[in-house]
Formats: structure tokens, sequence, C-alpha cells
């Protein structure tokens, strides 16, 4: 078999999303070698951060030494899902530019770099549930490609957040920010980095050094779930608060509330506490190159342990304590691990013998309602078969 690579890529269009939170992806298929075709789907963040880690693995093609050498294409970041004409042009843009990529020498075209990102990974096959309040909502590119602003998409409206406290940029990839700080949010990553724009400026900022405008709660928490979700530890971490929980690498656990600011509650037998989502993967995944790369800024700063903080809110961040997880999920367990409830006593020692089969409850009859009510809510043809009968 020959070496493997990708033929052709084309963008289809993209999907609005709304879990965990809303968010948009770009719906790309992808062309094998062996004839397979995939669809897969990106966040334009993760494009932008392929890009720029693109350039930096080819410097002399990205002109970085002598700009007149240059041939890796550039991928110009303006303002982000700012309205339907951007998310029009935008879809042009990466039409482009994926097609001059795959123009340039084989050596960038069909780099590790490149078919990594294209891979399938696990959400590429995921399908929405039933469960689902809000399906994702899917604008193709026109087939005969011109595109009409009416066909894309309708204005997009970004959240707005406040910074509370100074932070300060450690990699080109994030965002400095002062107190008081007015940034949009693009996307909000389940790591707690949330991607801003704020002006010309963007970048990866810590959800906890931003707070909504009108509220100090984070409307879009989801609630806890003490069933929970098996996870598996990929990386140790040693608690520094003490509501927080040490774990090794490799360790099984179940996360019981997945907090946006990136620290989840997870629970190990009877005991819960604060754990980085980032040093987590879902029991039985792979972790993915775009995982991998958020995972390299290590995980965000907790709000507790953020100096100076100066929230607009006179009251503070309603967040459940420690005590109230581990009550909760005790009776949670307790509650499942209980058999299920016994119907009727039933004679003979039934109930000490498992063989025998539970007498399940009779449902209650109703009382029979009466005459002049029957002939209220009937129809007239019953009203007429009543009053023949008498």
């Amino acid at each position: 078999m020959g070496d493997t690579f990708i033929r052709h890529i084309a963008l289809l269009g993209f999907e609005k999303r709304f879990v965990p939170s809303q968010h948009y992806v770009y719906m790309f298929l992808v062309k094998w070698q062996d004839l397979s075709e995939k669809v897969v789907y990106r966040k334009f963040t993760e494009i932008y951060e392929f890009h720029k880690m693109l350039k930096e693995m080819f410097p002399i093609e990205a002109g970085e030494i002598h700009t007149e050498n240059r041939v890796i294409p550039h991928l110009p970041a303006p303002r982000w899902f700012d309205g339907q004409r951007a998310a029009e042009s935008r879809q042009g843009t990466l039409t482009e530019y994926f097609n001059g990529l795959m123009g340039l020498p084989v050596k960038i075209s069909r780099c590790p770099h490149l078919l990594d990102f294209f891979k399938v990974r696990p959400d590429d096959l995921k399908l929405p549930t039933d469960s689902q309040a809000k399906k994702p909502e899917t604008y193709l590119v026109p087939k005969d490609g011109k595109n009409n602003v009416a066909d894309i998409t309708g204005p997009i409206i970004l959240q707005t957040y406040r910074a509370i406290a100074d932070y300060e940029k450690s990699s080109g990839t994030e965002m400095t920010v002062a107190t008081g700080d007015v940034v949009d949010v693009v996307e909000k990553s389940e790591s707690g980095w949330w991607f801003c724009q704020m002006k010309t400026k963007r970048g990866w900022v810590p959800a906890s050094y931003l707070e909504p405008l009108d509220s100090p709660d984070e409307a879009e928490d989801p609630d806890p779930n003490y069933a929970g979700e098996p996870y598996v530890t990929i990386k140790a971490y040693a608690a520094v608060e003490e509501d927080e929980m040490s774990l090794s690498e490799g360790e099984a656990i179940e996360v019981i509330h997945k907090l946006l600011d990136g620290w989840w509650v997870v629970r190990k037998g009877d005991i819960t506490g604060y754990f980085p989502s980032m040093y987590l993967q879902k029991a039985g995944e792979e972790i993915t190159q775009a995982q991998r790369q958020i995972r390299g800024r290590g995980a965000p700063p907790r709000r507790s342990t953020i100096r100076n903080a100066q929230s607009i809110h006179q009251r503070s961040r309603k967040r459940l304590s420690q005590d109230t997880y581990r009550r909760n999920s005790v009776r949670f367990l307790q509650q499942r691990r209980r058999p299920g409830r016994p119907g009727p006593q039933s004679t003979d020692g039934a109930k000490d013998n498992p063989s025998t089969p539970r007498v399940k409850p009779q449902p209650a009859v109703p009382p029979r309602p009466s005459s002049d009510l029957i002939l209220h809510r009937c129809t007239e043809s019953t009203k007429r078969k009543l009053t023949s009968a008498v």
C-alpha cells in the first residue's frame, strides 16, 4: 500500500450547535487516496490554531524569513462570527485557503500535521440525540457556487463578558486583558479556556477571569448529574485547595458536574472534589490533536485563586459546596444501590423467597361520573342515544 494522503478538501457549509453552549463548526468533505470520503467538523478556532502551527513548522514557506518566499496561503482573522456577511465571506476564504494548501509541495500538502487534523474524530461520528432540546442548524454552501447571503445564515450575536482582574498572557495564542475590559466570547471550550476578541486582539482567556454583564452567575452552567459520566485521568494532579481532589494518571472516576470554568466536580467512591477537565478523557475515547494543543496551555486558574478580583455585581456567584455535592451524591448512590420499592406484602413467606414473583399493586379504579357530567362531556351522537334509551 502507498502512503496515506488527501486528494481533495471541499467545504460543505457549517452547523450552528447549542451543546454545551452555542458555537459553530464547519463541515468538510475529505477525499482520501483510497477513494474513501469522510465528513468532518472543525471549529474556526481549531482551523486558525492549525494554520499558526503549520507556519511554525515551515517558516521559510510561511515567509517568516523572507516574505517573498511565502507560499502558504494567508488566513485572515477579522471580527469572527459578527454577522451573516462575515460568515458568507469566511466560507469563501476557507475554500481558497485549503485549495491553496492542497496545491503546495508534498512536504506540506501531505505532512502529518495536515493529515492528523482531518482524520475522523469520535465527535465527527456523533449524531444529535433525541434528548437535545435544540438540534443543530445546518447551512450548506449553494451547489452552483454562487453565495447568497440568505442561503448562509442569519446574524450571529456574540456573548459579551467583562474581565474581573488583570490577566497577562503566557503564550502567543492567549490574550492579555485588564480589569474592566469587555470582550466578545467566540468559543467556550470545556477546558475552561475561552476564545475571545476585543477590538483587533483575539486569543484564549481563562473563563474564571470573566463574568457576564447582567449577573454574576453563568446561565449556561448545567445542573449536576449525580448519575455520573465515566472518565479517565490522563494527567496527575495534586490538590492545591481543600475542595479539590488529588488523582494519579490513569484513574477511573465519574464526573458529576461539568462547570464552564473548566474545573469539574468528580467522584471517586463517595468522595467528591474539583479537578481540571483538561486532565480528563471520556472513558473509551482517544485524545485528538486539537485537545493536545489546548492541553498544552495547562489548566486555567480557579476563580478562588484570583487576587484583587473586582466584580460589578453586588452578590457573589452561586456555587454548591463540596459538602453539598457529597451529601447529594451519597444519597443518590444509596438510592441506586437500594432495590426497587416492594409491592403489597404477599403471604406464605413469598417476600423471603426470591423465586416468587412480586405481586404488582392494582391500580385504583376511579369513581363513576354522574349522569349529568356524562351528558355534559359526551358527544351529540351519544346524547341522542342516551335520550332514546330513556
